[in-house]
């Protein structure tokens, strides 16, 4: 018998190819009962090509036909954090996600607050007891001292983000990015085709690894354009005061600021109407994230969206994978991202 493809399961169906790798692939923008459908015919047909953990576990029936139950508790995944992570977080989307597949495996995920004394003494958070965790994920970790500290604890560790590696240092731990410069690199291209070549960037490019690469992509991108980078337009101060002052400072601002993430942008909008200018008129900016509040902002943001639910199946596979096999090489991997034009740039 062949193996039974995507398109034999959209044909079956009668829906697009694309639908049933969304479905497959538990990528945002389906309906769950959609969703649910199409995963249901894919187990019926015996499709095996599954990216995620869950999309077995969650549907897949045994002779009888009934779903399988969920196993019993099989320890702890601790969540070491520096900071609160609110709704408007890009990770907060993807924890709610995390944790609800870890739950259909079995585990618990508890958050451990790494506090300054932590990251100062280089100490774990007493809430944290090593004997009831089986793996560490860290998110808003980024001194690179403390997290060279959590790697030698003899469990498996992953980082979603990390400390900047701005000389190539390596953290002994999986890696877990959104891909920080393919839509800056098509960005960047699309606005040197309209004529904009003045392009800055505006942001803390040592804050954490994600920044770092959203400024050497922009780097890298005006490089292969030809285009020579205005040193004056780096901006690594984001805070809106200082930043009011900084744009004064520049006498002329550039066509349009690359932000390391949205809230830098929401700081540039502030500081733009502090000065009585206009975007996009007087300046054009794109975040990245895509949180809530770059749709409500006047005007709202052009961003980069994370997709978020991919995010959390991927570290699912990291983190249970490496759980298994604690032997594995090291991996780095990077979830697709995608540019999303609003009203702060010109079209």
């Amino acid at each position: 018998m062949s193996k039974v493809t995507i398109q034999d399961i959209a044909d079956a169906l009668g829906v697009s190819r694309n639908t049933v790798s969304k479905a497959i692939n538990n990528a945002d923008g389906l309906a769950d009962a959609t969703r649910e459908k199409i995963l249901q015919k894919a187990v019926e047909m015996g499709y095996k090509q599954f990216s995620y953990v869950s999309a077995v576990t969650s549907v897949a029936g045994n002779a009888s036909g009934a779903v399988q139950q969920s196993p019993g508790f099989q320890g702890e995944i601790a969540l070491f954090t520096t900071i609160f992570v609110d709704q408007s977080h890009f990770a907060s989307l993807m924890l709610d996600k995390f944790q609800r597949e870890l739950s259909q495996l079995g585990y618990t995920l508890n958050t451990h607050r790494v506090t300054p004394e932590n990251l100062q003494n280089g100490t774990l958070p007493n809430t944290f007891v090593l004997e009831r965790a089986s793996a560490i994920v860290c998110i808003e970790v980024f001194d690179k001292a403390y997290a060279d500290m959590i790697c030698t604890v003899d469990l498996p560790v992953l980082f979603v983000d990390g400390p900047v590696k701005r000389f190539g240092e390596q953290l002994n731990a999986d890696q877990l990015y959104m891909d920080n410069s393919s839509e800056i690199t098509r960005f960047i291209h699309e606005m040197l085709a309209k004529g904009y070549k003045r392009i800055g960037f505006l942001g803390d490019i040592d804050h954490c690894q994600s920044f770092f690469e959203r400024y050497s992509a922009f780097r890298t991108a005006m490089l292969l354009e030809g285009v020579p980078v205005e040193e004056r337009f780096i901006l690594r101060d984001t805070m809106p005061g200082p930043l009011t002052e900084a744009f004064r400072a520049l006498g002329e601002l550039p066509d349009v600021f690359i932000c390391a993430n949205d809230f830098a942008g929401f700081d540039a909008l502030r500081a733009l109407e502090a000065l009585g200018k206009n975007c996009p008129k007087d300046l054009m900016l794109c975040g990245f994230d895509d949180c809530a509040e770059s749709r409500i902002s006047r005007p709202p943001l052009t961003t980069i969206h994370i997709h978020t639910q991919v995010m959390a199946f991927a570290a699912v596979q990291l983190l249970i994978s490496r759980m298994k096999e604690p032997s594995l090489d090291y991996r780095i991997v990077h979830t697709q991202t995608d540019l999303i034009y609003r009203d702060s740039t010109a079209r």
